[in-house]
């Protein structure tokens, strides 16, 4: 009612110290609540259209919060406001960061049909506040300053040498371990690089595949949890088989001392690291990341692959993209053994990869999903948007009765 009359998720304004009454009205008949986490007030459920629910709290601090129906799936289908706590008229900023999303388009060309050569190779370990979703900012450690970090390509029979500087400012040792590399500590045992300083080695990369590289500076796991991961791909002789699209995607888990969905800044908790217990599951950086600041985008008619891999440090994907089927899958990254096909769901353990390939029949929206679904609700989803004209022969949608459309 009032000024909120019509409006979707509206943002409501109340001081601090005020005693705040929200009444939650059913609309449509399905069921839904409203929880306001931070003042530990939740309504009951109401279940039928016209039905309502009353809850009282106080605010009793300044800042900007989140509300948002408990029902699974609702908060990720849209239904999140804002309560901002402060003076008449005040609106407090939320918790911002830079946004350390790689967009999963940001991937060099192929290598293709060229003769091996030497290559040089520079990253460099950034250390950044980066936002992690709405209003909750995360100390990310990175490669490069995003999520996963560059994408690295080579072919077999190359020779790489690489420099990996550490930032000034950073407070950490860095180190990079390729799974690339035949040699020891992948790397790591002859770059493990202080603040300010830069380290080099030299490899060749004698075997073709899509190897997953990350930090291994002690604690490692907490290092690949912060975020240093990413993939590098050696092409077989002759190079990889054209496709329209190519994207590049990585899944990883966030430890937070706070709970999810908790605005502000997060620290990272090592106890929940080691009980293996994240509030976050990300992939390319951020909570709904590739929903949000990058979904993918193709056309009808255009094959795609995904370079999938998981940072972890500690869960297994069943990587699987809603509403289609892969027509080919690399199994493991292997890409000198021939591809799975027709298939649904691939595992990817932690620090491993996959390459699936399939063809776009149907226009929509199609989701990239772990399909240990729960960790949909912590923020694992990406959006896959295909263009181009209906195909009734492969898809046809009919209308909802009494939908009027």
């Amino acid at each position: 009612g009032g000024a909120i009359d019509g409006a979707t998720n509206p943002t409501l304004q109340v001081k601090v110290g005020d005693v705040v009454q929200v009444t939650l009205v059913n609309g449509d008949g399905a069921e839904h609540d409203v929880s306001f986490p931070d003042f530990n007030a939740t309504s009951d459920r109401v279940v039928t259209k016209d039905a309502s629910s009353v809850i009282v709290f106080r605010a009793d601090k300044k800042g900007e919060f989140s509300y948002f129906c408990t029902v699974l799936g609702h908060r990720q289908a849209g239904m999140e406001g804002r309560l901002v706590v402060g003076e008449e008229g005040e609106v407090t900023a939320a918790a911002e960061g830079q946004s350390v999303v790689r967009d999963p388009t940001d991937l060099p060309s192929p290598v293709g049909a060229r003769a091996p050569q030497s290559l040089r190779v520079d990253l460099e370990t950034l250390e950044v506040e980066g936002r992690l979703a709405d209003g909750t900012t995360y100390n990310f450690w990175t490669f490069g300053g995003k999520v996963p970090g560059p994408f690295l390509r080579v072919r077999i029979g190359d020779t790489v040498e690489l420099h990996l500087k550490n930032a000034a400012n950073s407070r950490m040792i860095h180190s990079i371990d390729l799974h690339a590399v035949t040699g020891p500590g992948g790397g790591a045992a002859v770059m493990q690089v202080p603040p300010g300083q830069e380290r080099s080695f030299t490899f060749k990369a004698l075997n073709p595949g899509l190897y997953v590289y990350h930090c291994a500076t002690p604690m490692v796991a907490h290092h690949v949890a912060n975020g240093m991961y990413g993939l590098i791909l050696v092409e077989p002789e002759g190079g990889l088989a054209p496709v329209d699209r190519e994207f590049y995607v990585m899944q990883g888990e966030i430890y937070t001392n706070g709970p999810l969905g908790q605005h502000g800044h997060q620290e990272f908790s090592v106890e929940k690291l080691l009980a293996e217990a994240p509030e976050y599951f990300i992939l390319n950086g951020a909570a709904l990341a590739l929903a949000t600041e990058h979904p993918l985008h193709a056309k009808v008619g255009e094959t795609v692959r995904i370079f999938f891999g998981v940072g972890g440090p500690n869960f297994t994907s069943s990587f699987h993209v809603i509403g289609e089927i892969f027509d080919r899958v690399y199994d493991q990254a292997s890409l000198t053994a021939a591809p799975l096909t027709d298939v649904q769901t691939t595992l990817v353990p932690p620090g491993g990869a996959t390459m699936v390939e399939f063809k776009l029949d149907v226009p929509g929206r199609y989701i990239l999903v772990d399909h240990a679904l729960s960790r949909l609700e912590r923020g694992l989803a990406g959006y896959l948007l295909v263009e181009g004209a209906d195909n009734p022969d492969v898809f046809r949608g009919e209308p909802s009765p009494g939908s009027g459309h």
